[in-house]
């Protein structure tokens, strides 16, 4: 037993080995231990598997849930919700969801593939004890100890709510598979069936009153929904039938059992939802698996050194996942669980010593292999004397499509025991030869689903939709085949393990089974509807033959072989036998003569001869060819070999059944070996039965309007009657009540009246001692007012005698601003008078010395040219008018600076005068201004010298002074 840590891990595998169950069935053991501490292991609380019982989802302590695939060994981390779970669901509508029921009493859905929240479902005031999905995955019941409450999981909404009073808690509620039921248990034992749609109360399981009182804790039902196995503090099971309503058996369990804590059926794959065997775990951790039918105790898993503390079984029944004690997860493997119990019962030789043993092994060996003659001395004579050519035509007959060869299949088989897993569907098709006649089966499929396959899950209810139309396409092809087989009433049975084993392939499963029907199933509808009772006689005779102390003790205890024969055949064994059991004889069958299929029968017969000589009553031998019984069918095979061929020629079913002949290519062979008038006046009638029922539900339904109508109509007018009667007893009433209140009202008026007069006074001398109160606070306040108006006055005078001081300083020193201003104007306009006299007196000045230098220059030039005046007396003249003409010139220049200096003279005297008259106006002004501000009060003093110096007097000075100065 190998163990696997997952620590911290969020994917790996979930074994590093492939398992090799050990004795136990454990596969292997998963644990998780605490990131800081090595040997602390975090306790997984919850386990549950998907729809497919490949996977399931595991949640520990911390609040980590892992998806576990035993089938592709790998493990991982889908999501991390902080708190511990109190419940899981996983076989939801949509397959990648799942839901977790946390410790804060929420309800959440996540996608295992984004790990992202789906939803979020509050509503819960206590811990959710189970999550209950329905068969569709639509809708969800959580269960906690004083309500359940039904969710839609398509909009995650809540639907209904069920409140129970704090006396009688809720024990659980949970859906029945296949079907619209729920069922819910009270902690006082009482059972209810409620439909989910409606929430009508369908029945209730009656209380038992013989015996003790059980207290149920668990409860289990099997997968077809009949059975309800239910358990608590005892060691006694109640199984009820949910069908009848009423108690089937009470199971009593060892001793050691004091208290059940759950149970499990362990389901099968051909037991069709009937299942057998359920899982007990009790007080001591120890998990027994007993038959319900039989009651014997078939296995144990647990023990009370390594405890179970919950387990959940998948719905394949291959795995059970086991919470243990220690908060692991061990994963058993179902079939190394009941290899045991599965093994063929002891051997009836009797031990025996020395000489005498070896010559019985002898003789068994001898028997075991011999081959006797098939028939007469004939067919050894024609083996001996056989031409040439006959094994070639033997050859020929053995060659099977594919290139196999259907000798050395038979050898391959006769060495293992059956075909190897992997290749049997091959093998199979080409045994069979399967035409695969795609266009004939579509023509089939074309037309429907059968009339008479309409409503058959309400016969045959399977989990799986999948498997359930698959059978229903299956079928309704069949009937559309041949008639007979729309009134077969043990065809489903007989095509549910092919449906199973072909449910992705339709076409070779109908071939298969019409193959089957037309090969192995040879005169069964000679008789029909009645069983085939020819081929039932010929099987009679071959037990007949091998054990007549058998047969005698069946014919003794009336048991016919419509009894022991036709369970049989009908199911194709489909219900005595397990998957691989089955798989493993019809193996043999399809690889043998038809004739094999009826002498397998005989062969189980026999190889039961034992518990069969032990039953009586003929209920046993109808129980015992329905169920599972504890054989091997390698011996069945072998025993089937040997009856094969010790069997006389007379009575043997080879000469009376044809060889094999396979499907024709293209269109598929008429079939027609049945009362064709039966099947006829069956079909007939079962259509006018359905007319019938139509009309018969149309007119109940018109009946049952036309009641409802009535009923109504008539509870409409009782309800107007007693309505009239109340609402006249009603007026009487109130008329009394009337002249009572008048009575008292005018009563009330008199003592009202008497009361408002005294209230009047009151109120009066209220009113007087207000007003006088009123009157005193007036004078108070406006005393108030008149020191507060007082203290605001002498405020308002302080402030404005300071503003106005500020406001007189603040002219001050602007009128010295301006004064210094008017100086400084003065001053420069000195300074330029000063330099313009300057440069006039220095230009008048130069003038003047070059005026006189000239003049020198002239007279010296005058006395030179006396000289020449004698010489030259033009040029003299021109001289002197050239100089007179400079003269000229100069003189009016001269003329000319002496006006622009009287201009000068006079625009400075002009420009005196008007900044004389500025300075008036400004001291007007300032005048003006020091009456205004003792004129107006409460005015403030920024804003009167805003308004005055807003005018802009001194930069109008400012520039016209500058305009002046820029003239001269």
């Amino acid at each position: 037993m190998q163990t696997t840590d997952i620590g911290n891990k969020e994917e790996g595998k979930v074994w590093h080995r492939k398992p090799t169950p050990s004795n136990t069935g454990i596969m292997v053991t998963v644990i998780r231990s605490a990131a800081a501490y090595q040997s602390k292991t975090v306790r997984f609380l919850h386990v549950t598997f998907d729809t497919t019982g490949d996977s399931f989802l595991a949640g520990d302590h911390h609040g980590n849930i892992y998806v576990l695939d035993i089938t592709r060994n790998r493990f991982r981390l889908v999501q991390k919700t902080g708190q511990a779970c109190t419940a899981l669901a996983f076989n939801l509508r949509r397959t990648t969801e799942f839901l977790v029921a946390l410790a804060d009493y929420s309800i959440k859905c996540f996608d295992k593939d984004t790990k992202q929240l789906v939803s979020w479902m509050r509503g819960h005031e206590g811990a959710v004890s189970s999550v209950s999905v329905h068969g569709s995955g639509r809708y969800a019941i959580s269960t906690s100890a004083d309500t359940a409450q039904l969710w839609d999981l398509d909009t995650f909404q809540r639907k209904r709510k069920l409140n129970v009073r704090q006396s009688v808690g809720i024990q659980r509620v949970f859906f029945l598979p296949l079907g619209n039921t729920i069922l819910s248990c009270f902690n006082d034992d009482s059972i209810f069936a409620w439909e989910s749609d409606t929430l009508f109360c369908k029945y209730q399981l009656p209380v038992p009153d013989e015996g003790p009182r059980i207290h149920y804790k668990a409860f289990a039902v099997t997968r077809d929904g009949k059975i309800l196995a239910a358990g608590g503090r005892s060691n006694l099971l109640h199984l009820w039938c949910l069908d009848t309503r009423q108690l089937l058996r009470v199971v009593q369990m060892p001793p050691k059992v004091r208290t059940v804590r759950q149970l499990e059926f362990l389901p099968d794959s051909f037991d069709g939802g009937a299942s057998q065997t359920l899982g007990v775990l009790s007080q001591d951790g120890v998990m027994r698996f007993i038959n319900i039918q039989t009651c014997k105790l078939l296995f144990n898993i647990g023990s009370h050194d390594d405890a179970i503390t919950s387990a959940t079984v998948s719905p394949n029944g291959r795995h059970i996942v086991t919470i243990m004690d220690n908060g692991s997860l061990n994963i058993y493997s179902v079939q190394c669980l009941t290899q045991d119990y599965n093994k063929p019962p002891p051997s009836l030789v009797k031990v025996v010593s020395g000489g005498e043993c070896s010559a019985l092994t002898m003789k068994v060996k001898s028997e075991g292999v011999q081959r006797p003659a098939k028939n007469s001395g004939r067919r050894v004579k024609t083996k001996v004397l056989r031409p040439p050519a006959v094994p070639m035509t033997e050859d020929k007959e053995n060659e099977l499509p594919d290139g196999l060869n259907k000798k050395r299949l038979v050898t391959l088989l006769k060495a293992f025991g059956e075909y190897p897993a992997k290749y049997r569907m091959f093998v199979w098709r080409s045994l069979l030869r399967l035409p695969e006649n795609h266009a004939a089966f579509s023509s089939l499929t074309d037309k429907g689903l059968h009339s008479a396959y309409l409503s058959i899950q309400e016969r045959y209810p399977i989990k799986s939709h999948k498997l359930q139309r698959g059978l229903q396409r299956v079928l309704s092809a069949l009937a559309h085949w041949a008639a007979i087989f729309g009134e077969t009433d043990y065809l489903p049975l007989m095509a549910f393990p092919f449906v199973k084993l072909f449910q992705n392939n339709p076409l070779l499963c109908f071939e298969v089974v019409s193959t089957t029907i037309v090969n192995w199933c040879q005169h069964w509808f000679e008789y029909f509807p009645n069983p085939p009772l020819n081929v039932l006689s010929m099987a009679e005779n071959v037990l007949a033959h091998h054990d007549k102390e058998l047969l005698q003790h069946l014919i003794d205890c009336g048991v016919t072989s419509q009894l022991y024969v036709w369970p049989l055949l009908e199911t194709l064994f489909s219900e005595v036998l397990t998957r691989d059991e089955w798989l493993k004889l019809f193996d043999n069958v399809f690889s043998n003569h038809p004739a094999f299929l009826l002498v397998s029968v005989v062969s189980y017969v026999t190889c039961c001869r034992a518990p069969l000589l032990l039953c009586s009553h003929k209920e046993d031998f109808e129980y015992f060819f329905h169920h599972r019984n504890n054989l091997d069918v390698s011996s069945v095979i072998k025993e089937t070999y040997r009856l094969m061929e010790s069997t006389p020629a007379d009575i043997h079913p080879r000469n009376m059944l044809d060889d094999f002949q396979p499907l024709t290519r293209g269109q598929y062979p008429v079939f027609n070996k049945y009362p064709t008038y039966i099947v006829e006046y069956q079909s007939q009638e079962r259509e006018r039965i359905r007319q019938q029922e139509v009309d018969y539900l149309r007119e109940r339904q018109a009946v049952q309007e036309l009641r409802a109508k009535a009923v109504q109509r008539q509870a409409e007018d009782e309800a107007w009657y007693t309505q009239q009667e109340i609402l006249q007893q009603a007026e009487e009433k109130r008329r009394d009540i009337l002249q009572q209140e008048e009575s008292k009202l005018a009563e009330q008026r008199t003592r009202l009246t008497a009361m408002k007069r005294e209230l009047k006074v009151k109120e009066l001398q209220l009113m007087d001692a207000a007003r006088r109160r009123f009157l005193k606070q007036q004078q108070d306040q406006r005393l108030t007012d008149l020191h507060r108006l007082d203290e605001q006055i002498q405020r308002k005078m302080n402030t404005r005698d300071q503003e106005t001081a500020a406001a007189v300083q603040d002219i001050q020193v602007r009128q010295m601003e301006l004064e210094a201003q008017r100086r400084l104007f003065e001053q420069q306009l000195a300074k330029e008078q000063v330099r313009v006299t300057q440069e006039v007196r220095a230009e008048v000045d130069t003038r003047r010395h070059r005026s006189e230098v000239e003049e020198t220059t002239f007279q010296h030039l005058l006395n030179n040219d006396t000289d020449r005046l004698t010489s030259s007396p033009s040029q003299v003249l021109e001289e002197c008018l050239a100089e007179a003409g400079q003269l000229g010139v100069d003189t009016e220049w001269q003329a000319e600076v002496m006006r622009r200096l009287d201009q000068e003279d006079a625009a400075r005297d002009r420009h005196y005068h008007h900044l004389a008259g500025l300075h008036r106006e400004t001291l007007t002004k300032e005048q003006q201004l020091v009456n205004i501000m003792e004129d107006v009060e409460g005015q403030r003093v920024g804003e009167m010298i805003e308004d005055i110096y807003s005018r802009d007097d001194v930069e109008g000075i400012y520039s016209r002074s500058e305009g002046h100065r820029g003239r001269g």
